[in-house]
């Protein structure tokens, strides 16, 4: 009796899937985990886990410790991402518009690429030379309802749509976030009315206790209709980031935001390609 097609990729994409649950463990542990530890934490039997774990480190994206026999990721999984970068042109095009804008703000301006469902901290520039800084990390995952960033993206879409991403994930937060997280719903709807009221996302003491941001859209065009890309963002301690300061900076970030629009690096090589100009 000949086996399905589903019943043949099924096997497939299970292991598929496992390859990529270890990856995400591994990038939350620095140090390393245990075999039967990931295991747990992907819900997979110890033998497949590691036959999982001997494919990653036949590829060398992973690597088993002498000492420990804990496994954890190489470098190479972080290469491939810098790779990439450098091909979209995202750093090479946006990071001196986040310079301008941390050193006329005094502050950390971050940018946080679109993915739907999604959002990730891509970039960053750090304007505050000494005393209080905040450096969230990067190549994290944004926390939709308790930032400025996340916000911003939100408050484009349509509320449903909106309050669905945030619904899948759950209103739960990291440990490390502050007090003043959206934590319901109700709270979500009320915070992207006021975003679009206002035209960018604010956060207080919702990523960080003691921190504040502002974020603005960065779209595909100058377009007011075209796709949200990205955000550009600032942040910093409350006792800098004032209200009154707050509506200042938010025009630097407004401005910011327009500049990368008009730059984004994927009209910019359409344009180079001329498949632009075609498509017009």
């Amino acid at each position: 009796m000949f086996q399905s097609a589903r019943g043949r990729k099924a096997p497939a994409q299970r292991s598929v899937r496992g390859l990529l649950d270890i990856l995400e463990v591994l990038a939350e542990a620095g140090d390393g985990l245990a075999l039967t530890e990931i295991a747990g934490r992907v819900k997979l039997a110890k033998s497949a886990t590691h036959r999982l774990l001997t494919t990653l480190c036949e590829r060398g994206l992973a690597i088993q410790d002498e000492a420990t026999q804990h496994y954890r990721l190489t470098m190479l999984l972080a290469a491939l991402g810098f790779r990439f970068l450098a091909e979209t042109g995202i750093t090479e095009i946006c990071q001196p518009v986040l310079d301008r804008l941390a050193a006329e703000t005094g502050e950390l301006a971050r940018m946080a690429i679109v993915e739907p469902p999604r959002m990730t901290w891509t970039a960053k520039a750090q304007g505050a030379r000494s005393g209080l800084r905040y450096d969230p990390d990067m190549g994290r995952e944004v926390i939709l309802h308790a930032t400025a960033t996340g916000k911003a993206w939100l408050a484009t879409l349509p509320e449903r749509e909106a309050l669905a991403l945030v619904r899948k994930r759950g209103y739960g937060t990291p440990a490390r976030f502050g007090p003043r997280a959206v934590r319901n719903e109700a709270e979500l709807k009320r915070e992207l009315a006021e975003t679009r009221r206002r035209g960018y996302g604010v956060a207080l003491e919702e990523g960080e206790p003691g921190t504040a941001a502002i974020a603005c859209v960065i779209r595909a065009s100058l377009a007011p209709n075209a796709p949200v890309v990205a955000t550009v963002s600032i942040a910093g301690p409350v006792v800098r980031l004032t209200p009154a300061r707050r509506g200042a900076l938010s025009r630097a970030v407004f401005a910011a935001a327009r500049e990368l629009s008009s730059l984004w690096p994927i009209r910019r090589h359409l344009e180079a390609s001329g498949r632009l100009a075609r498509s017009a």
